[in-house]
């Protein structure tokens, strides 16, 4: 017994040292590209790699190079339904004639029955969702495409007292979007992956248990 409370205390002392956030090697950025100019060759006045561009804007376009994206999302869906369904059923049997006479003089009793059933469902929803996320966040080039868009990606982590937020960022940006700041909406991100979560006791707090969450799952046959 004594030997697991030691191990359970070494787990938790080693838990409370690792104070840095998670890093997510999907949003990690990559190793640019090694673009330091050749050896100087002597006898010549121009040498390859030393170009200075004067009228060019200093604009994302290699791997490695930094882009900040403004966040603007803001995203509303509205949805209602209803559904009603009625039925009803009447069957009649009248009393049969076995051998010409009437089954009530021949037996004693009227076998003449009859049926009915009803039935009727009214259901009706409504679901409402309104999300925004404002802010900036920057980014690194991990590919030129062939048709000159830039592939995106990059990680946001702030570490708090209760808890770590993330904020991570995917997709492919138009050079031609990128304004003379450096900068990019992220509306005009293609294929955006933009995720904004955390975890820690603040984040666990908000979350639903697991057997409520079962309760409420299409799965619960009630």
């Amino acid at each position: 017994m004594k030997t697991f409370i030691l191990m359970g205390l070494s787990l938790a002392i080693m838990t409370g040292c690792d104070t840095l956030p998670k890093r997510d090697p999907d949003f990690a950025p990559v190793q640019p590209a090694d673009l330091r100019p050749p050896a100087q060759r002597n006898g010549a006045i121009y040498q390859s790699g030393y170009d200075i561009r004067l009228f060019e804007d200093i604009k994302t376009r290699r791997v490695g190079d930094v882009l900040t994206v403004t966040l603007n999302e803001s995203t509303k869906a509205k949805k209602l339904a209803d559904a009603t369904a009625a039925k009803d059923t009447n069957v009649s049997v009248t009393a049969p004639t076995l051998f010409g006479v009437a089954s009530q003089a021949l037996l004693g009793h009227d076998l003449k029955t009859s049926l009915a059933a009803s039935s009727s469902f009214n259901g009706g929803g409504t679901a409402n969702q309104s999300n925004s996320l404002t802010g900036d966040i920057s980014v690194t080039v991990v590919e030129v495409l062939p048709n000159g868009n830039l592939r995106v990606r990059g990680e946001k982590r702030v570490a708090l007292n209760d808890g770590d937020e993330y904020i991570r960022l995917s997709g492919i940006v138009r050079p031609i979007d990128i304004t003379t700041a450096n900068t990019i909406s992220s509306t005009k991100i293609a294929d955006a992956t933009i995720m904004y979560k955390g975890d820690g006791g603040m984040n666990d707090s908000s979350k639903i248990g697991w057997l409520a969450r079962f309760f409420l799952s299409p799965i619960f046959p009630f």
